[in-house]
Order: C-alpha cells, then sequence, then structure tokens
C-alpha cells in the first residue's frame, strides 16, 4: 500500500476575532434611538393607566370638590395666587373665584382626561391634560400624598412621548410620520421614555439611601410605627394582626431599604424583574395597610416603564382570549 511522504504543513495560528470597534457600540445605540420608537405599549399604559387615576380622582371627590379645589377650600384662593407668586407656577383655576368658572374648569377636567384616555388627539390631549393635573395639584397642594406630585411630573413627560401610537383611537386611523418628522418624533418619544425611567431611579434611589440612614430602619423597626398612627389604620385589625409578627416587619424594613437602593443597579439584568416584584408588593401593601391607595397606584404604574412590550402583547392577547370566551355556563 503506497503511504503518502508529501511533506505535512503545520497549520498556522488561528486567527483572532475581530473585536467590535468602541464606535460600534456607540453606532448600535444610536440607530436604537433613532430608528424606531421603543416602549410604545409601555407609554400607552401609562397614558390609559394616568388617565384613569385622575379620572377616578375627580368622579371621587365629585361631591367635595369645592372643598379641596374650590373657592370653600381653606386653602383659599388669594393664598394659592400668592404662593405662585413665589415659586413662579400657575393654575387655571385661581384665573376667576366665580364658582361658574371652577365648575367650568371641573367638568372640562373630566373632558381631557376622557379623551386622554381614549387617545384621541393625543398630542394635543396630553399637553391639555398635564395642565389640568399641574392645576389641580398646584391649587391644592396641601391635600397631596406624594402621588400627585409624582403624575405631575410624569404627565410632563408623556407629553413628549409617542403614548397614542398603541391602544387608542388615533391609532386606529394614523399613519406613522416618516422622514425628519418621523425622525425627530422617534428621538424625542425615546429619550422621553428614558427620562422617565432615569426619574425612577432617582426617586428609589434617592429614598432607599435616606432609608439607609435613619435609625428606625436600620434596627427593623420603621413599619412597626408607622403601622401604629392612627392616621395610617384604615383597617386596624389588620394593623394589629401584622404588627404581631415582629420578625416579618423587621425583614420587610430590610428587604424594602435593600430592593430601593438595589434597583436603579438591576436594570441591565433579568434581577430586576425580582426588584420590580418586590416593589409592586411593597406599593400594595402601603395602599391596604396605610391608606394611600393613589399614591401606590401612581408609583406601581411608573414602574411598568420598566417592563418589555412583549409583556403588555401577552397581557392584552390573555385578556382578549379571557373576554371572548366569556363567563363559564351555569350547571
Amino acid at each position: 500500500m503506497a503511504v503518502d511522504q508529501s511533506p505535512r504543513i503545520a497549520p498556522g495560528p488561528v486567527p483572532d476575532r475581530p473585536r467590535p470597534r468602541p464606535s460600534s457600540y456607540f453606532d448600535s445605540v444610536y440607530r436604537r434611538l433613532t430608528e424606531q420608537p421603543l416602549s410604545l405599549y409601555a407609554a400607552a399604559f401609562l397614558r390609559i393607566g394616568f388617565g384613569l387615576t385622575f379620572l377616578l380622582i375627580l368622579v371621587r371627590e365629585f361631591p367635595n370638590r369645592h372643598m379641596i379645589w374650590g373657592p370653600e377650600s381653606p386653602w383659599a384662593p388669594e393664598l394659592a395666587r400668592s404662593m405662585f407668586a413665589d415659586i413662579g407656577w400657575f393654575s387655571a383655576l385661581t384665573l376667576s373665584d366665580d364658582p361658574a368658572w371652577f365648575e367650568t374648569c371641573y367638568a372640562v377636567a373630566v373632558l381631557v382626561s376622557v379623551l386622554f384616555t381614549l387617545g384621541w388627539r393625543t398630542r394635543v390631549t396630553s399637553i391639555l391634560f398635564a395642565i389640568t393635573v399641574g392645576s389641580f395639584y398646584a391649587r391644592s397642594v396641601l391635600m397631596s400624598d406624594g402621588g400627585d406630585n409624582l403624575m405631575s411630573i410624569m404627565v410632563i413627560y408623556l407629553m413628549f412621548t409617542a403614548c397614542g401610537r398603541k391602544w387608542s383611537l388615533d391609532a386606529r386611523r394614523a399613519t406613522p410620520a416618516t422622514g425628519f418628522r418621523g425622525f425627530t418624533a422617534t428621538v424625542v418619544h425615546n429619550f422621553a421614555m428614558l427620562v422617565i425611567m432615569a426619574q425612577m431611579c432617582v426617586l428609589y434611589g434617592s429614598a432607599g439611601l435616606f432609608k439607609v440612614q435613619g435609625d428606625k430602619w436600620g434596627d427593623g423597626t420603621a413599619l412597626n410605627y408607622v403601622l401604629q398612627q392612627e392616621l395610617f389604620r384604615p383597617w386596624p385589625a389588620l394593623s394589629d394582626l401584622v404588627l404581631g409578627h415582629h420578625m416579618m416587619l423587621g425583614i420587610a424594613c430590610y428587604v424594602t431599604v435593600l430592593a430601593q437602593v438595589a434597583f436603579p443597579f438591576s436594570l441591565f439584568s433579568k434581577l430586576k424583574y425580582v426588584v420590580l416584584t418586590v416593589l409592586i408588593g411593597m406599593h400594595i401593601g402601603i395602599a391596604v395597610l396605610i391608606a394611600l391607595p393613589i399614591f401606590s397606584i401612581v408609583m406601581i404604574l411608573a414602574d411598568a416603564v420598566f417592563l418589555p412590550d412583549r409583556f403588555f402583547r401577552w397581557a392584552a392577547g390573555t385578556v382578549r382570549r379571557v373576554l371572548r370566551r366569556g363567563p363559564a355556563p351555569v350547571a
């Protein structure tokens, strides 16, 4: 049998794979921020959520509207105008002391909230909604629970987003802008969503760092003191039941601080979903145990900006399937 006597050539060194240039990363980020609007479903969810929440507030407080925002409010219109002169703020409710003007503003606020929630002419109604929320919040700042303040900030950011592109009346008839208009709208929308995310990171990070400096959070007794305040006990029996579990309350204190401090650092990993679950559970507890439902709703809505669009599509599809299925037949 013939044997191959040809000289063998030793394999040369395997060439290194070209490493991505630093500029390629920035090119990828640039394309991502400029080629298509991101988180459109999250923006639509924020629009619907904030619109419904403010509408709920207006409907719920309709019998008390004169005492909260109207001429009969303890925070009189003169006091409000004096404060606006110092801080440079504005409220449409203080342009006149005539009760008819207040009733007109209230009716307009309800109408704007409905139109904004439905996504009708969103570019215009988002501006009107931001003015409406800011006017009502500024008119009676002493009635705020923190959620009003955050909502006022968030609806300003939403003015710059394409929050009417999904789940809206606008989405049924409008076509996306193209060319330079489309490029500008995409960039503005994406940066507005990033600003909303940054706002929540600052909020949670600063809240966690402030708690770290407190002795009561450090020794795990902060929640015990909160749950003993009569002003924050809508369900006294439930509060007493929770107060009987000292170990659980101590763990809840530490988990709350850890989740808030860790939140900004968890955004680039799947750990953020665990942290978000903890924070949403915390807000549900605040709504039930400490009687701050509006604050909790606003915070949970704002947290949703970090959820991917595929989650909202899945949720919407699930709801549609349940609605099509209808109630189970009665045996």
